[in-house]
């Protein structure tokens, strides 16, 4: 996918033309590239918030006594991409990266490691946990991540065996009754393998009940214990009840330690939803679309844009709730033909095809450097603080199928923009002023309520009767 980049605009460049050229790029966020006139000169490459601000001082003719780096005689030839948030210029320079320099300084020049994960060695006699950083192909089914750091890999890790007797020890074990163990035989944290001190068998149903834990998040652990406790509950025991709502919220406290992405590597998948790269408005561009990412199996691909026509911004959770009185914009009409006349797809299968297409373009990684390229880049901007971090992420459902309309919910607030703050509805005045119109009499309630209902086939006024 990133050999095959190519940026979308290349401009010869002429110093005596300089001031012609850089007016007609375009003054947004994107990438671009300087290349020199000679085969073996080394392209610059960068990424920028204006891409015409930082071109002008690059190419503009230098001060006098300037020490600010100046290219304007050394380049031939201009080529950029216009790119809508920082996501996506992330991804495009690397791609750019990988297509001038190659995969090992691309990863150098943008300071890619690989993230770390909590391994469990399944294909081992005797299964254990560990942190480590090395992806291998055949392991990738039973390495849970990423983790934003190492330390917080480890916590969870430490968290997790300190629920169950898996042995910690890294040594390939051959077990026999003379072994001197550990200290965590001596806790009772370990079956003791090393020593025989269970069957394979146990410690086989100890490895499952781990996986289980991992694959999960915890919840075939959370599940038993809530049901084993509400069974001591109802038959009186309240003491062993006690004891296992304390283990419950320490494996609750154990799975918070894991953010909802982490998952084994083949089951990472997400949709991430961007601000679309400014583009001139056309009678075949929709202006309010939205950049979507897709996340499948660790690797990324994107952008795909998605219109958000017939969908509006709505805040997820509201103080009012969701009601047509607290969100009249949802009643806007929308035409269901453009102006040729040709019927247009609903938003949800806007939104499936948009992904559908995405999927077509992740093919299975070529190397797991390349796998680990991309999750370095999700990493980098999933874990930053969430005031901090643009756009917004979508997992699966549990069933596997994706929450389009929340999708298309999110990419309405990407396009349109968060909803306005409502103006506050006067309840308390409005009730006021009902009571101060029945104690009126008669008058009042005409002169202020001029609405008439029928009794016995005559029209009368509606506060007729009132006291």
């Amino acid at each position: 996918m990133a050999a095959r980049f190519q940026f979308d605009v290349v401009v010869a460049f002429e110093p005596e033309r300089a001031q012609e050229i850089l007016r007609a790029v375009p003054a947004v966020p994107g990438v671009f590239a300087l290349c020199g006139a000679r085969e073996g000169d080394e392209p610059y490459l960068t990424r920028t918030a204006d891409m015409r601000r930082r071109m002008r001082r690059l190419l503009d003719p230098p001060e006098a006594q300037s020490k600010r780096l100046n290219l304007r005689e050394r380049v031939a030839r201009i080529e950029y991409c216009v790119t809508g948030s920082e996501f996506e210029s992330s991804l495009v320079l690397y791609h750019a990266a990988v297509a001038l320099f190659g995969y090992a300084q691309a990863r150098r020049r943008l300071k890619l490691h690989t993230p770390y994960f909590v391994r469990m060695t399944v294909e081992n006699a005797h299964p254990r946990v560990y942190v480590t950083n090395r992806l291998s192909r055949r392991a990738l089914g039973s390495m849970y991540g990423p983790f934003p750091s190492r330390a917080a890999a480890e916590r969870y890790c430490d968290a997790v065996l300190d629920l169950f007797k898996l042995r910690r020890c890294h040594e390939d074990l051959a077990p026999y009754p003379e072994h001197p163990g550990c200290l965590y035989g001596e806790m009772k944290k370990c079956l003791e393998p090393c020593k025989e001190a269970c069957t394979p068998e146990q410690y086989a149903a100890e490895a499952e009940a781990v996986k289980r834990f991992f694959d999960t998040h915890g919840g075939s652990m959370i599940d038993a214990i809530g049901l084993e406790r509400e069974e001591a509950a109802a038959a009186m025991e309240f003491e062993k009840a006690a004891a296992l709502h304390a283990q419950w919220h320490k494996v609750k406290a154990a799975t918070s330690l894991a953010d909802e992405l982490v998952q084994p590597v083949p089951k990472l998948r997400a949709v991430i939803v961007q601000e679309a790269a400014k583009i001139e408005a056309s009678e075949h561009v929709d202006a309010q679309e939205a950049a979507v990412f897709l996340l499948e199996g660790g690797c990324l691909a994107g952008p795909e844009r998605l219109s958000t026509l017939g969908v509006r911004a709505v805040k997820e959770q509201t103080s009012v709730g969701s009601s047509l009185f607290a969100q009249p914009l949802m009643l806007q009409a929308v035409p269901l033909e453009d102006s040729t006349g040709v019927v247009k797809d609903s938003p949800e299968e806007r939104a499936k095809a948009a992904i559908g297409r995405l999927g077509e373009k992740i093919g299975e990684a070529a190397d797991t450097a390349l796998l680990s390229d991309h999750l370095s880049l999700l990493r980098r901007w999933y874990y930053r603080p969430e005031k901090q971090r643009s756009g917004e992420v979508f997992l699966p459902n549990l069933d596997g199928g994706w929450p389009v309309r929340r999708i298309l919910r999110g990419a309405a607030r990407m396009a349109i923009g968060e909803p306005g703050v409502m103006a506050e509805t006067q309840r308390d005045a409005v009730a006021e002023a009902k009571v101060r119109i029945l104690h009126e009499g008669r008058e009042g309630v005409e002169r202020v309520v001029p609405v008439v209902k029928r009794r016995g086939g005559k029209k009368v006024p509606l506060g007729d009767g009132l006291s």
